[in-house]
């Protein structure tokens, strides 16, 4: 490699930003030992369930919160006619933030994806007594990029109430991120059965959906995707969250609403750092 090779090399992989320097993310604090578990079941199957995550008084604030939001029915057969959906939560509640930025789940992501990724969505689900099961579908399917590949994000589903095998708990299509073109059987369908309080981290890659809800209460979830830095959010957190919303998270969340550089260049506002707007009135 040349001395202008390893130059230009170099400065792409470099955080070339002179005061708003990245800083660490909390998923450091995580056992390494713990996060390399986590990863192993990831990589083998696509998924791993983090059991017990947030306790009795968090999930309490969370569905006091919500609740009162719970008006909107699906638009259409994948959003689920009988399923409420919340958008832009951050916007909306503090109450969800833990669900975003939780070490456990930034210690998975520190590991599968490049420094700086983004979230993509932050969105409550409640699915409602009646409705049917979801089409089996893939989170990074939009990116018109061939399989079998590497995921380019991963999410976490997360049960504020029980995930039981009646109420529409997820449904998995285990080791299906190594898969090519094949498509799911929908016998091949597993729940994901879990307490509340608990989550399911999977990659972008495996197959997946709402399970239907045969029982007689809704079952209510919140669920966190997240992206490579070069990709494209599902949602365009730059323009959906107020400044005063993007001050008040956390330094993580901050970072992966696009507040953030990925080197060398990507997401400068007017050749600057992004964070340089939150200084401004």
């Amino acid at each position: 490699m040349s001395a202008d090779e390893f130059t230009f090399a170099t400065l792409l992989s470099s955080d070339l930003a002179g005061t708003h320097r990245r800083s660490p993310s909390v998923g450091e604090g995580v056992d390494p030992a713990v996060a390399e578990a986590d990863l192993a079941r990831v990589q083998r199957d696509g998924y791993v369930i983090l059991a017990d995550l947030l306790d009795s008084d968090e999930l309490a604030r969370i569905r006091a919160a919500v609740a009162p939001m719970l008006e909107l029915h699906g638009r259409n057969p994948f959003e689920g006619r009988a399923t409420q959906r919340v958008y832009s939560v951050l916007n909306k509640t503090r109450a969800c933030d833990r669900i975003a930025d939780h070490p456990r789940v930034l210690a998975l992501l520190d590991r599968l994806l490049l420094p700086n990724y983004l979230l993509s969505m932050l969105q409550v689900i409640n699915i409602l007594p009646g409705e049917q099961a979801q089409m089996l579908h893939t989170d990074d399917g939009f990116y018109p990029i061939p399989r079998p590949r590497k995921a380019l994000g991963a999410a976490t589903i997360w049960a504020i109430d029980d995930f039981t095998a009646d109420n529409g708990a997820t449904d998995i299509v285990p080791g299906s991120h190594l898969w090519g073109d094949r498509l799911p059987d929908p016998a091949e369908r597993q729940p994901v059965l879990m307490p509340a309080g608990s989550c399911v981290f999977f990659l972008g890659t495996l197959w997946h959906g709402g399970g239907a809800n045969r029982s007689a209460a809704p079952r209510l979830a919140v669920t966190a995707q997240y992206c490579e830095p070069w990709v494209r959010p599902q949602e365009a957190f730059t323009l959906s969250t107020t400044r005063d919303t993007v001050r008040s998270v956390s330094e993580d969340i901050r970072r992966m609403l696009g507040y953030s550089i990925h080197p060398p260049f990507i997401g400068q506002v007017d050749g600057m750092h992004p964070k340089r707007l939150l200084e401004q009135d």
